[in-house]
C-alpha cells in the first residue's frame, strides 16, 4: 500500500546536494550581463533627462554624430509610431507603448533619468563624450512626486489622454489616476457597525528598489538580413524577445535571445529597458552594441515597488472573530500605469476567513520611474496595514496576537478570493508553529518589543517547456527555458533524478535560448520550481516509457511485462525474468533500438496553491535617538514540499532581510526639483550582514497534491510579513503605534516625543 501523499519519503527530494552552478559563481567564472562581449562590439551610452517632467521641444544630435568614433545616435523618433498599440507584458499588464516610451522618451520626459537619446561608439569614453554634445531643448513642466499631490484635482497631468478605468461612469476629464479596482464580499459597513472592537488607521510606505547587485546590461546584434541576437541578464529570455519585438514592430522569429547568468532580479528584471535601444543602435551602426547601466541609472530609471497610502478599518466580535473590513489603498505606479493594484487587493485578506469586506485599490501616476514587480508585487504594502490593525485589535480585545489570527485563519476548504474552495494550505500550521517556537516565549529586555505578522502570496503556474535527453553513457541532460535565479538548476536535477531513479550527479541542467526550446514564461511569481519542475517530471516519465519499450524489445517481451525500478528496466516475464537493464545499458544500444532517447514536455499547470508565512521579530529601541535594531527574527512558512531545503531557507531569509530593509531604512528620496537624492547604495541604505541577526527558519511542509512532488513555490511569501512584523515590534517597544515606513530614527524619535 502506497504511503499518503503528504507522508511520502524520497531518495533525493528534500536533500541538500551541491548546486550545479555553484563553483563557477563563487570563483567568478560565471558570465553575467556586464561581463559579456562579442567581436567588433561597440559601446553604448544613454542620455537621460535631468528633469522629472518636461516637454522635448528639440533634440540636436549633429555634433555627437560628427565626433570621431561615434557610429550611431538614436532618439525616440527611431522607434515605431505605435498607431495601433498591442498588448504585451511581463509580470504586470504592460501596454507596449509604455514599454517602448519607458525605454526612450519621445514627446515628453516623465521622470528624472528618463532616456532621451543614445550613442554607440568605439569606446565608452567616446560614447560618454558624445552624450555631452547632444543638445536637448526642454520646456520644463510642473511635476508631482507624492500620491497626495498627484490626485489633486488641479495636479499637472503626466498623460493628457489617461482616463481612470474601473469607475462606474467614464470620467469626463483625464487625471493621474489610471485605475480603480474593487474587491468586495457581503456588507462591510454592516459588519463593522456590529463589531465589539474596531481598529483603524492610515499607513504609508515609500517606493523601494529591489536592490539587485548586477545592473541591467545587454549586447544586441541586428544583422543585415533582419535577424537579431540579444545576450542579456533577465528573468525571462522569452519576455525579452516578445517585448523587444513588439517595441520595434518586428517578428518574434527575427530575434534570438541568449540568457546569461542573473545577478539578482527579485521581480525587477521582468521587463526591458535597454534591449530595443541596443537593437536600434546596432541596426544603425551595423555592429553589435553593448549597453550597461551604472548604479545611478538603475535607481533613476528602473522600477521600484510602489509607495502606498493605505486606509484600513477592521472590526471583530468580543471573542476575536473578524466581522468586517474596509480597505482603501493608493499605490504610486510612477510614470506609467501598472502598480500591482490587483495583487494588492487580492492578497490583503487572503489569509483570513471574513464574510464581509470591501477593498478598493487605486493606481496613481507620478513623476518617478515606472514601478516594476518586487517579490510578491503589491502584497507587502497593504499587508503592513492589515497586520498592524490586527495587532491593535488583539491589544483592544486582550487576545494573544497569534490566537487572534488562529481564530480567523484561512483553512483548507474555505473559499478563496475568487470564491473557489482552498486546497491543501498550511496557514494554521504556521501560526501554531510560531506560537510553539522558543522565540515567541523568550523574555524581552528594556526598550525591546516583539511583533508578529502573517501574510500570503497566491503563487502561479504558467507555461513551461522542458526537454530531457539520455546520452550514450546513460547520463541525462535536462534543458529548460527558465532562468535560474534561486537554485532552480538544482531543483530540476533533483526532480529529474528522483523520477528516473538515478543519482543526482548523473543529471546536468542547461538554460536554453529562445530558438532552442519552446516557450517558457519568465521566472517570477514563485512559479518555476512548480511549473517548469512539472514539465521536467513529465519529460522524465516519457523517457522512462521509451526506455521500457526499448528494454521490452531487447527481451522480446511485451512492454507491460517491464517495470522501471531504481533507474533500470526490470523484466517480469519470459526467459529474462528478473533481469535488469540500467539506463546506461539501454542508452548504449540506442542506435540499434530506435535511435536517440529524448522527450519534450509542454505544460501550463493550474494546480498551484498559495503560500503562507508567519514572522516573529524582536527589536531594541534607543529612546535617545529613535534608532531601531532587529535583535532576533524567525520566519515560519508553508513551503509545500521543500525540493532543496537550503534554497528554500535562503529564500525565506532573503525575503525577510529585504522586508526588514523596507521597514527600517529604504526609501526613494527626492529634492524639491523632483530629482532623486539617493541614487546609489551609499545613500540608499540597504541592510548588510552586520545589520542583521541570524534569521531562524521553520519550514512547514503541507505538500501540494497538484504537483508530482508537492511543490507550492516559496520565493514571494517571505517578503509579505516583515513590514508589519517589524512595525508591530517597534510599536511595542515605543509604546505608540508607528504607521509610516521606513521607521527611520528621526521619525521614531518624533513619535516618542509626541507621545510625551
Amino acid at each position: 500500500m502506497n504511503a499518503p501523499f503528504d507522508k511520502q519519503v524520497f531518495r533525493l527530494v528534500g536533500t541538500r546536494p551541491v548546486r550545479p552552478d555553484g563553483a563557477e559563481k563563487v570563483t567568478g567564472k560565471a558570465v553575467y550581463g556586464p561581463d559579456f562581449a562579442v567581436a567588433g562590439m561597440l559601446h553604448g551610452a544613454i542620455l537621460r533627462s535631468p528633469h522629472p517632467h518636461a516637454r522635448i521641444r528639440r533634440i540636436d544630435t549633429r555634433r555627437a554624430e560628427a565626433l570621431a568614433g561615434v557610429k550611431a545616435v538614436i532618439t525616440g523618433a527611431d522607434f515605431p509610431s505605435f498607431a495601433s498599440p498591442s498588448g504585451a507584458g511581463g509580470e504586470s499588464p504592460l501596454g507596449i507603448v509604455k514599454v517602448a516610451r519607458n525605454c526612450m522618451a519621445l514627446e515628453k520626459v516623465l521622470y528624472d533619468g528618463h532616456a532621451v537619446a543614445a550613442v554607440a561608439a568605439t569606446s565608452m569614453a567616446i560614447a560618454e563624450a558624445a552624450l555631452k554634445l547632444i543638445e536637448v531643448d526642454y520646456e520644463v513642466l510642473p511635476h508631482v512626486i507624492t500620491i497626495e499631490d498627484a490626485i489633486r484635482p488641479d495636479a499637472p497631468l503626466l498623460h493628457d489622454n489617461l482616463f481612470t478605468k474601473g469607475l462606474e461612469t467614464k470620467p469626463e476629464k483625464p487625471s493621474n489616476i489610471a485605475l480603480r479596482f474593487v474587491l468586495a464580499r457581503g456588507d462591510a459597513a454592516n459588519g463593522l457597525a456590529g463589531a465589539a472592537a474596531v481598529a483603524s488607521g492610515r499607513y504609508t510606505t515609500q517606493p523601494v528598489h529591489q536592490g539587485y547587485i548586477e545592473p541591467h546590461a545587454c549586447v544586441a546584434s541586428w544583422n543585415a538580413d533582419g535577424q537579431a541576437q540579444i545576450w542579456a541578464s533577465s528573468q525571462g529570455a522569452f519576455m525579452i524577445r516578445s517585448l523587444t519585438a513588439a517595441s520595434l514592430g518586428i517578428s518574434l522569429a527575427d530575434i534570438r535571445v541568449m540568457p546569461l547568468e542573473i545577478g539578482g532580479g527579485f521581480g525587477g528584471k521582468t521587463t526591458i529597458y535597454l534591449e530595443p535601444v541596443a537593437m536600434l543602435l546596432s541596426r544603425k551602426s551595423g555592429r553589435p552594441v553593448r549597453l550597461v547601466m551604472n548604479r545611478g541609472d538603475v535607481f533613476r530609471a528602473t522600477g521600484p515597488a510602489p509607495g502606498a497610502i493605505v486606509d484600513v478599518r477592521i472590526g471583530a466580535a468580543a471573542d476575536g472573530t473578524l466581522v468586517g473590513a474596509e480597505i482603501e489603498f493608493h499605490y504610486c505606479g510612477g510614470a506609467y500605469p501598472g502598480s500591482d493594484t490587483h495583487s494588492g487587493a487580492t492578497t490583503a485578506l487572503g489569509h483570513y476567513r471574513l464574510a464581509d469586506y470591501r477593498i478598493t485599490g487605486w493606481d496613481v501616476l507620478a513623476n518617478m520611474p515606472s514601478t516594476a514587480a518586487y517579490r510578491a508585487p503589491g502584497a507587502p504594502q497593504v499587508n503592513f496595514a492589515v497586520e498592524s490593525c490586527l495587532d491593535e485589535l488583539a491589544q483592544i480585545l486582550g487576545i494573544d496576537p497569534i490566537d487572534l489570527r488562529l481564530k480567523n485563519a484561512a483553512r483548507p476548504g474555505d473559499p478563496g478570493v475568487m470564491g473557489l474552495p482552498r486546497g491543501a494550505i498550511g496557514y494554521v500550521e504556521c501560526l501554531e508553529a510560531a506560537k510553539a517556537h522558543p522565540h515567541y516565549a523568550a523574555p524581552l529586555g528594556p526598550h525591546q518589543g516583539r511583533g508578529i505578522a502573517g501574510g500570503t502570496w497566491g503563487n502561479y503556474g504558467g507555461a513551461s517547456t522542458a526537454t530531457l535527453s539520455v546520452t550514450e553513457d546513460g547520463s541525462v541532460l535536462v534543458t529548460t527555458g527558465s532562468p535560474d535565479i534561486g537554485g532552480s538548476r538544482a531543483a530540476m536535477a533533483i526532480m529529474a533524478a528522483e523520477t528516473l531513479g538515478i543519482a543526482y550527479e548523473r543529471v546536468r541542467v542547461t538554460i536554453a535560448d529562445t530558438s532552442s526550446i519552446g516557450f517558457s514564461m519568465l521566472t517570477g511569481g514563485s512559479r518555476t520550481t512548480f511549473a517548469t519542475g512539472a514539465a521536467v517530471v513529465d519529460a522524465a516519465h516519457q523517457v522512462i516509457a521509451a526506455m521500457k519499450q526499448r528494454a521490452a524489445a531487447m527481451w522480446n517481451v511485451d512492454v507491460s511485462e517491464v517495470e522501471w525500478r531504481d533507474g533500470a528496466a526490470l523484466c517480469l516475464a519470459g526467459d529474462k525474468r528478473g533481469e535488469s537493464l540500467t539506463i546506461g545499458a539501454i542508452a548504449a544500444k540506442a542506435d540499434n533500438s530506435g535511435g536517440p532517447i529524448a522527450a519534450q514536455a509542454v505544460v501550463d499547470p493550474a494546480g498551484y496553491l498559495p503560500g503562507f508565512g508567519v514572522h516573529i521579530c524582536d527589536v531594541e529601541l534607543d529612546p535617545e535617538t529613535g534608532h531601531l535594531r532587529v535583535t532576533r527574527y524567525t520566519a515560519v512558512q508553508d513551503v509545500g514540499r521543500a525540493i532543496h531545503p537550503d534554497y528554500v531557507e535562503g529564500q525565506m531569509q532573503g525575503g525577510a532581510v529585504q522586508g526588514i530593509g523596507w521597514a527600517l531604512n529604504e526609501a526613494y528620496m527626492f529634492d524639491r526639483d523632483g530629482r532623486m537624492e539617493n541614487a546609489g547604495f551609499l545613500d540608499y541604505r540597504m541592510p548588510v550582514a552586520s545589520d542583521m541577526p541570524m534569521i531562524d527558519t521553520v519550514m512547514i511542509e503541507v505538500p501540494n497534491p497538484g504537483h508530482p512532488y508537492g511543490v507550492k513555490g516559496v520565493g514571494e511569501t517571505p517578503i509579505v510579513p516583515p513590514l508589519a512584523a517589524v512595525a508591530n515590534a517597534a510599536s511595542a517597544a515605543a509604546g505608540v503605534r508607528l504607521r509610516d515606513l521606513p521607521l527611520a530614527p528621526d521619525r521614531v524619535y518624533a513619535a516618542l516625543k509626541a507621545k510625551i
